[in-house]
Order: structure tokens, then sequence, then C-alpha cells
């Protein structure tokens, strides 16, 4: 019951991070620690937002669907090294943005596109203790990139791919017989420089750091096959600053910053209903922040609620998940005196993981 049930729960945590601040995309669990045996897991999703606003003073004039769906993916693998001893291996997508403000429409930051990609690889080792406590800690390294094509300025920039590492590290209590388990987990910063054209040509580089965060995931069972699980997450985004050299003489601005940090809750329950079948319904809260954002990524804090089932075949779990994102209002500057409401937004998120247990 308890592996079951912790499926369902490692699914609401990790897909509820499609939405979170910054350009975050994976909440960077370690629930997969605490698999039993030896297990590997394969999980794809797909986020489809909607995010639109319209100019302040002139309503009518709106910037149409600027954030445009898509996909996730990430793979783990935990094994038994000894009796107190285990280690896992994870890749997933920590961070990421896709922007593409439609052309056409007379807003005035119409044709823009940007987009950041990164993949990350984490090993971690954990020791048991006889005391039901455990400590962990790993490496992590990561890659990322990013463009973008402004207008109606014509300015663009491109990075390149670079590749740098950080660490975490981390403490649990655990008491399986009630399904209880409480993990903190610290994750670094980590710093890239990357080499840099600006409008088509060579400029200086410029370092960005993706921030570092800690991570409070619990679950207990709170009666018969039913298990209570959540989470806390704090990210250190205003350390991310995205801030080309010939940018920032263009416009004596960051291309992309953030003024405030954020703190994103999740709170679900999970029941198993039979030896097959299994599910769980989550709801995750990050407050806004306010008041403006950045036209890169025009949205403040966000509420969700999601669905999940899982299957069980033998050594094998399917985990299925759908979420409704409610995304939070926000406004961005294009001007001194002109500035763009973005209301009424809203997003989908999908998920799928196969684990194997052997």
């Amino acid at each position: 019951m308890r592996r079951v049930l912790t499926t369902c729960a490692a699914l609401a945590l990790t897909a509820g991070a499609a939405s979170a601040g910054g350009v975050e995309r994976s909440s960077q669990s370690v629930a997969i620690l605490f698999e039993q045996g030896s297990y590997a897991e394969l999980s794809f999703g797909r986020v489809s937002p909607s995010v639109s606003g319209n100019l302040a003073p002139f309503p009518a004039v709106r910037s149409g669907d600027m954030a445009p769906g898509y996909n996730t993916f990430s793979l783990g693998y935990k094994t038994d090294l000894s009796d107190q001893i285990s280690m896992a291996v994870i890749l997933d997508q920590p961070i990421g943005a896709d922007v593409a403000y439609p052309a056409g429409t007379g807003y005035p930051a119409a044709g823009s596109t940007a987009s950041i990609d990164a993949m990350a690889v984490t090993g971690i080792v954990r020791y048991r203790f006889p005391s039901n406590f455990s400590v962990y800690a790993g490496l992590r390294a990561q890659s990322a990139s990013g463009e973008v094509a402004l207008q109606p300025s014509g300015y663009t920039m491109s990075t390149s791919t670079e590749t740098d590492y950080g660490w975490l590290a981390g403490v649990a209590y655990e008491k399986p017989e009630i399904a209880l388990r409480v993990a903190l987990t610290y994750n670094s910063a980590i710093d890239h420089t990357f080499t840099v054209q600006e409008n088509g040509a060579p400029s200086l580089p410029f370092t960005t750091t993706v921030p570092q965060s800690w991570n409070l995931e619990f679950q207990t069972g709170i009666m018969a096959d039913t298990l209570l699980f959540g989470s806390i997450r704090y990210v250190d985004w205003t350390e991310f600053d995205i801030t080309p050299v010939g940018y920032l003489g263009l416009t004596g601005t960051s291309l992309v910053s953030y003024d405030d940090d954020t703190t994103t809750y999740t709170l679900g329950i999970g029941r198993r209903f039979n030896d097959t079948w299994s599910g769980s319904i989550s709801f995750s809260h990050e407050p806004g922040s306010g008041p403006f954002s950045g036209n890169l990524g025009p949205t403040d804090g966000f509420t969700s609620a999601q669905v999940a089932a899982v299957y069980t075949m033998g050594n094998m779990k399917i985990t299925g998940g759908l979420r409704y994102i409610d995304i939070g209002e926000a406004q961005t500057r294009l001007g001194p005196a002109v500035t763009t409401n973005f209301s009424g937004n809203h997003g989908w998120a999908a998920g799928l993981r196969i684990g194997y247990s052997f």
C-alpha cells in the first residue's frame, strides 16, 4: 500500500512544477530514493497554458496567446548498494521557457519569441541509520541555453549551451508502519556563464544563476489505505537574472529578472481502492508577488487542482495525472505609460509515468 500511494503522491508533486515560479519545470523531488529495492521509471508530461492580456490604454488591443504548449520528460533509476546505502540517478528538465507572441495582432510586442532549454543529470547517495533517520547528498550536472527575438526593436540574442555543476543534501525521517516520511532537501545554485551573440554579432559573456531551493516533502497514513501528502518548495528567484551587455546598453534594464522569491504549497490525499487501483487528488498554491511581471513571463502565482490514478500489474505501475491551473493575474510594462493586464488565464497539464520494480 505504501509504495502504490507514494507513486501517486510523487506524480502530483513533480507535475505540480509545470507552472511554478520563474522558469521552473521540475520540482527536484527526491521521492524515487524511497522506492523499495531496485526501481526504474519513465515520465512524460504535456502542458498547455493559455496566457493573454490587453493593452491598458486600449483594451481592444490584445496580445493573443503568448504561451505555447510544451512537453516534458524525466528518467529515474534507484537501487540498494547494501542494507544501509542506496543510490539514485535522475534525468530531468529543471528549467525552461517558451514564449511566442502571435504576429499581426497590433500588439506592440507581436512577433516576439524566446526560449530557454535545459537538461540535468543528478546522482544521489543515501545512508539509512537504524533510528529511522537517513541522510543523502548528490551532485547535479546541468546544461542550459537560450535565445530571444524581440519586436518591434528587432533585437536578437542567442547563447552557447553551457554545462555546469551543483549539489544537493538532505535528511529524512520514516516510520514505515504508518507510511510516514518527511524529507528536507537543499539544492544549491548553479552558475552558467554564456558565450553570446547579439543582433547577429559576438558580444560579451554574461552569467546567469539558476537559483538555490529548499524542498520539504511529507506523507503519512491517516487511516487504512489512505495517505495524506504534500510539499513546501522555496526558490530564491531573485538570484535569477538574464542581462546581455548589448540589451542593457539599449534599454538600461535586464532582459529577465524577478523581484521576489517564490514559495509553492501542495497538499493532497491518496487512496488505495484495491490491489490494482489507487488514486489521489491534490491542490497547489503559489502566492503572487506583484505588482509587475516581465513581458517574457507575464504570470504571477497560481492555484491548481490535480487528480491522479495508479494501475498496478505485477512489478509494473502505470500512473496518470491531469491538472488544471488557474494562472495568477499580472501586469507588464511596455513603456513609461503603457501597461498590459494579463488576467483570466489558465492551463492544463497531463502526465504519464511507467515504473518497474525488480
